[in-house]
């Protein structure tokens, strides 16, 4: 099969084509053929070799694919030759075969495209997990999403928005980015090149903050993250683009009471990941099937072009999800 793998860490060129052999499945995994891989952060750090896959994975790259289920695992039960299906994978994604726990496999959405399907696993999963669960976001409160224009920023302010948050906040790179964010749902986009978040969710929330903060973005957003917070606030570190936070004064996390914690889904364990597929099929698949809520994409391209794609993720310049396609 043809592949994409990391030559050496480094810029996007270093994503090659390959030729791998098929994986054969375990015995509780499937083999998918894939027809399209959503693209992650997570695959821009393992590329730069700051984010290894965890041991036993595949060294190729890609964490969620959508495509037809080709070859059962022996001990494998929901799931019947040709079915159409969506996977999280702990790599390899980036081919035409991938294989994927039972577990962490479900039946294809109702009503969304392969394309669409390939950008929700890795994705809706994370922002589960990091605004839903580790956040404990609810109804009524206020979120302050970073990177509102990402991947992960469209979803959890889709998901914020079907959960009824009270006010939803972003923070994006330009007026063409406002826009779209608060097409999406958000109340408030702040153009981060232009305005400070923390004085702009303060000026807008009457000095009390929000209740709940994502971050991918890490480096000097976290102490401002501190002034943003409402008391009792939780702040959720799910990514660090700009690396770790060059000094932190940690009194506003004592005086307000606040809760930071952080998270990765990788390096769970395929039962851990059923728990939260269970609650998402449960919780999200509803407004997903009524087209409340459904995966944003930005562009496609062709397998061979991840390199590209890696580029166009680097570049800030994208608008939700970017998904490589496998020619049939």
């Amino acid at each position: 099969m043809m592949a994409i793998e990391i030559t050496q860490p480094g810029a996007p060129d270093v994503l090659k084509p390959t030729r791998r052999t098929v994986p054969e499945p375990d015995a509780r995994e499937v083999l998918i053929k894939v027809r399209a891989a959503g693209v992650n952060g997570p695959d821009l750090l393992q590329r730069k070799g700051l984010y290894d896959p965890p041991a036993g994975a595949s060294d190729i790259p890609g964490l969620e694919v959508a495509g037809e289920v080709v070859a059962l695992g022996r001990e494998v039960r929901h799931f019947a030759i040709g079915d159409p299906v969506i996977a999280l994978v702990t790599g390899g994604g980036y081919a035409e075969y991938a294989v994927a726990d039972e577990r962490t496999t479900l039946h294809l959405p109702e009503g969304l495209t392969m394309v669409e399907a390939a950008a929700l696993p890795e994705t809706f999963m994370t922002v589960w997990v990091n605004l839903f669960q580790r956040g404990a976001f609810k109804a009524g409160e206020s979120v302050l999403i970073h990177g509102g224009v990402s991947g992960i920023g469209t979803t959890a302010t889709m998901l914020a928005k079907a959960f009824g948050a009270s006010r939803i906040f972003t923070t994006v790179a330009n007026p063409e980015q406002q826009a779209a964010s608060r097409a999406l749902g958000a109340d408030v986009a702040i153009d981060y090149n232009r305005q400070d978040f923390a004085h702009e969710v303060l000026h807008h929330t009457d000095d009390q903050g929000v209740d709940v903060i994502v971050d991918i973005i890490a480096g000097d957003y976290v102490a401002r993250n501190l002034q943003a917070a409402a008391l009792n606030g939780r702040i959720v570190q799910i990514g660090v683009l700009k690396g770790p936070a060059p000094q932190l004064d940690l009194f506003p996390l004592l005086t307000k009471r606040l809760t930071l914690v952080g998270s990765t889904l990788r390096s769970r364990s395929a039962d851990d990941k059923a728990q939260i597929i269970a609650q998402l099929q449960e919780q999200v698949w509803p407004h997903v099937r009524s087209g409340a809520v459904k995966p944003l994409i930005f562009r496609t391209f062709d397998l061979v072009e991840a390199a590209k794609a890696h580029a166009l993720m680097e570049s800030g310049q994208h608008m939700g999800k970017v998904v490589l396609t496998v020619d049939a």
